[in-house]
């Protein structure tokens, strides 16, 4: 980094909710806060995936999170290789950059979700 430039950067979580449905958590923060934020997130109960972008949408770092352990290994590796082209992760990324809000939260669309484990009923 030079002289005058600190961080500006986007931190996305993907949180688990529930067996059929994620979470999309961001946050827009600068400097030491920036920081805090991924620390946070790195260790928050319920992340499966976190992420760090700059504003030009650039990854800069992430890996899965505690939150690893409530769902299987391929779903966190299909998370990791579809979370730069996700709609949901391209829309908040999106709400930051342009600075509408300062955090925003979506459920996840995603066609990655395990399938229902109940069996249909016969009549």
């Amino acid at each position: 980094m030079g002289l005058f430039s600190s961080k500006d950067w986007n931190v996305i979580a993907i949180i688990f909710e529930r067996r059929e449905m994620y979470r999309v958590n961001g946050q827009r923060c600068k400097g030491g806060e920036a920081t805090k934020v991924r620390d946070n997130v790195k260790t928050f109960e319920r992340t499966i995936f976190w992420a760090v972008f700059d504003q030009k949408r650039s990854f800069l770092e992430g890996e899965s999170g505690r939150g690893e352990k409530m769902v299987t290994n391929d779903i966190v590796q299909r998370l990791k290789k579809e979370l730069h082209t996700n709609p949901t992760v391209q829309q908040i990324l999106g709400i930051l950059e342009r600075g509408e809000l300062d955090k925003a939260a979506k459920p996840l669309l995603w066609g990655g979700y395990p399938k229902s484990e109940q069996q249909p009923m016969d009549e």
